[in-house]
């Protein structure tokens, strides 16, 4: 059952964030040490969970009008279960509600669970010249972190 996340539960997903992240080294892909993007969250309703304890996570915000899908990390020996694809319906679904034009995302192109995975679910690449500047400087901010260690896209899913 995907639900929004409690306030108590925020601290639980860090251990979510980093196991997920560690999938990354087997593609190549280390990332910089520093903070999970969760750690940052004060509000757990920008956090839609699936689980009681949470076996995955899906963090959301606000980028030029649509949803934007910033993280989606699920406990990788629950994985393969459904629990990203309901997520990703979940957030769709908020973003219908909420009558914005669509989800918004970054993601590594290739790596299979990352780019080709959104686009089976219903994710296409958004060209740089459809990108709003909130998009522009997130994707700058991205690259500024450190985090573009593998080429990247941005995609869309319209609502």
């Amino acid at each position: 059952m995907v639900r929004w996340a409690e306030a108590d539960e925020l601290a639980g997903l860090v251990p979510i964030e980093l196991a997920a992240d560690r999938l990354f080294e087997q593609v190549g892909i280390v990332f910089p040490p520093g903070t999970t993007m969760i750690e940052e969250v004060a509000d757990p309703h920008a956090v839609l969970v699936e689980g009681a304890p949470p076996d995955g996570f899906a963090l959301i915000g606000e980028v030029d009008g649509c949803v934007h899908l910033d993280q989606l990390a699920v406990r990788p020996e629950r994985m393969r279960q459904g629990i990203g694809g309901r997520l990703v319906a979940a957030v769709i679904d908020h973003a219908r509600a909420c009558g914005a034009p669509g989800v918004t995302l970054t993601t590594f192109r290739d790596v299979p669970w990352n780019g080709p995975w959104y686009a089976r679910h219903g994710f296409s690449v958004l060209p740089e010249s459809a990108w709003g500047p909130e998009l522009r400087a997130l994707v700058a901010h991205e690259r500024d972190l450190g985090i573009e260690l593998a080429p990247r896209v941005v995609m869309r899913h319209l609502s």
